[in-house]
């Protein structure tokens, strides 16, 4: 009779833990938020919306974060939605729950993007699908890596668009192209996004991180104050009229003129010299 197998030897070491799905870092004023599931292309969870919406909020209320990057791990930036783990997700579902579902998860997380009072930029590593391409959509800047996609997949499934994906693209290239990426569905490459206006500018793949960090230590150099009222006078004006927006144009500049940014500025425009911004 062979030998019983030995028992395996309990282990003192802690067993290692899983990453974080979410990875954070503060790095000279820029606040690099990476989504971490390369496995899953990055589509997103319930629980990383929700850390992603609290990081921007972070971001706004913490004077030391001047910029914010968006971007993650692997070859996808974010394949859409994983709604595992989301409310009543394997429970019977109630009148009303897929509207509260879509206000609490998809609206609030691109609301978060654009409402973030520091310039947000997304370095879109890869397929940006659904809820992803959204999520980009919504940044204040878009780099994308030159074998990136942009994909309005919602079509492709009998689903109506959501995150706010009918209000983003007929802002950004008017609504005939809009309701051709989104009826068709079909995989919009990099170069075509850029050539649309969707993207500012494609970098070779190698060159993605280098380029939105230069970008965004650049943003995060700059008047912080000015640079927010700025994205909200630009954001709030594609719903405006004439009157509403020169009005909320004057505001802005009263509110400005109170920062010592401002103050700088001015001074060293006077002195012929380098401004120095402290973000405040």
């Amino acid at each position: 009779m062979a030998p019983a197998p030995a028992e395996p030897a309990e282990s003192s070491e802690p067993a290692a833990s899983a990453p974080p799905d979410v990875l954070h870092a503060v790095e000279n004023g820029v606040s690099w938020i990476t989504l971490n599931r390369p496995e899953a292309m990055n589509a997103v969870t319930w629980d990383q919306r929700e850390r992603i919406i609290g990081l921007l909020a972070d971001a706004s209320a913490d004077p030391d974060v001047r910029a914010v990057v968006l971007t993650a791990t692997g070859r996808g930036f974010c394949a859409g939605a994983d709604l595992r783990g989301g409310p009543r997700a394997d429970g019977e579902r109630v009148a009303g729950d897929v509207a509260r579902m879509i206000r609490r998860g998809a609206q609030r997380f691109v609301t978060a993007v654009l409402d973030c009072e520091k310039p947000v930029l997304a370095a879109v590593n890869g397929t940006a699908a659904g809820i992803g391409a959204h999520l980009a959509l919504a940044c204040d800047l878009v780099l994308a890596a030159e074998d990136a996609r942009f994909i309005e997949v919602f079509a492709r499934r009998g689903l109506v668009p959501d995150g706010g994906g009918a209000y983003l693209l007929p802002r950004l290239i008017g609504p005939q192209r809009a309701k051709e990426l989104m009826f068709f569905g079909d995989a919009l490459p990099a170069a075509e996004a850029h050539a649309m206006g969707l993207v500012n500018r494609v970098v070779p793949a190698g060159e993605l991180a280098a380029t939105a960090r230069e970008w965004a230590e650049r943003l995060a150099q700059g008047p912080t104050r000015a640079l927010a009222l700025t994205k909200a006078l630009v954001n709030a004006s594609l719903d405006s009229d004439r009157a509403t927006a020169l009005a909320a144009e004057a505001t802005a500049q009263e509110l400005n003129m109170t920062t010592r940014d401002a103050q700088e500025g001015v001074a060293s425009f006077v002195e012929r010299r380098e401004a120095r911004y402290e973000g405040r």
